[in-house]
């Protein structure tokens, strides 16, 4: 079977991401693909990672402000993907969590779609988002009400055009059964575990890191380690809740902001144990930590079920609540010493970057296969 015609989506290109580590490793498989995006404002600095790459934007590209309000432009961008004319490819592959994998395709094209997650702004977390973006009424709120219906219309029906869904974890292909009735193959999202290397010398020291958003619950971490003047913790990275989670901040915590990659890997190789509370889809920071050798003590939903094995790569707890989180803390002190770096860090192989091109690769040929069959 001659090399397939390839057309790649991705919803924007504006930073170097975890759904944007996908896009460079599916590139990597297919580096004569052609790139489609709606918006593509990524940093000369980082354009090596999609190869170079000119990507085909959308006309929400060159829209007043879209640089930095490309979100706002939520509306339009079920017309925006729709524009794209994908007719010459024979396989078009989308990366999506949210209008990506809308692209119009023919009886002739296999559409494959992997999905890191249904729009959640549109389903499991509506309400959420009406509260948190203080739309829950007003006329505000009844327009942003009336658009998100209509999204969820388009989006449900928009996914139905997918010829097979990949989902990033088995979390995530239950939510893509529950909101689209589709069935979804679970590949893990890659994971640079060559980068992320095995030390077994640990420091008396927790870490947690992340993008300072109120859903990672830093700020959860934060309060629970100030009730524990005792542990250390080093919290790794900046954002909008910066200087609120610093205000919690005790004698005990040291907020160290954003760090290099390699800072990131030095820290994460020395910690005792990483913590870690959001409920994620996935979640590539636990692996990470794992690839170290260092233990994760996780909140028990989401993703990170899927990669951290309980009691031997961490620990959960069943609660994001500052007792829940002391509690999981105390009984990792009580067993530290069960954890084995080296096993730890042997578990984390299997998120690697050349596990997920080998399967992703294997399951679109399998499926180029069975598309061509009579």
């Amino acid at each position: 079977m001659p090399d397939p015609k390839v057309a790649l989506i991705h919803e924007w290109l504006v930073t170097f991401a975890g759904s944007e580590s996908v896009v460079e490793q599916i590139l990597a498989l297919y580096p004569q693909s052609d790139l489609f995006t709606l918006v593509d404002f990524l940093p000369e600095s980082q354009r090596p990672l999609i190869q170079n790459k000119t990507a085909t934007t959308s006309f929400i590209q060159k829209l007043p402000w879209a640089k930095k309000k490309y979100r706002t432009y939520l509306p339009l961008m079920p017309l925006a993907v729709e524009q794209f004319d994908l007719s010459a490819y024979d396989v078009v592959l989308s990366s999506s969590h949210a209008v990506a994998k809308g692209v119009l395709t023919g009886p002739n094209q296999l559409h494959i779609c992997y999905c890191h997650s249904p729009m959640r702004y549109a389903w499991d977390l509506y309400h959420q988002y009406l509260n948190e973006s203080g739309l829950k009424t007003g006329l505000s709120g009844a327009v942003a009400k009336l658009i998100l219906h209509y999204i969820r219309l388009w989006d449900y029906q928009s996914a139905q055009r997918v010829d097979y869904f990949v989902a990033n974890s088995r979390y995530i292909a239950r939510r893509i059964r529950k909101v689209y009735g589709r069935e979804a193959h679970v590949i893990y999202p890659p994971v640079d575990t060559g980068h992320f290397t095995l030390s077994q010398q640990k420091e008396n020291y927790y870490l947690t890191a992340s993008r300072m958003v109120p859903y990672k619950k830093i700020n959860l971490i934060v309060e629970a380690f100030s009730t524990m003047p005792d542990k250390r913790l080093v919290v790794v990275g900046d954002g909008p809740d910066y200087e609120k989670i610093k205000r919690l901040a005790t004698p005990n915590i040291e907020l160290v902001g954003y760090q290099s990659e390699d800072a990131l890997v030095a820290y994460m190789q020395k910690a005792k144990a990483f913590v870690f509370a959001a409920e994620e889809d996935f979640g590539i920071t636990p692996v990470e930590a794992q690839a170290c050798g260092t233990p994760v003590l996780a909140y028990g939903k989401g993703g990170v079920l899927e990669s951290v094995v309980d009691q031997k790569t961490g620990l959960f707890f069943d609660r994001q609540q500052v007792d829940s989180l002391t509690e999981c803390v105390q009984r990792f002190e009580r067993m530290a010493d069960q954890f084995n770096p080296v096993v730890i860090h042997q578990h984390a192989q299997g998120f690697s970057r050349e596990n997920f091109r080998l399967q992703f690769k294997s399951y679109v040929a399998e499926k180029r296969t069975e598309w061509s069959l009579p």
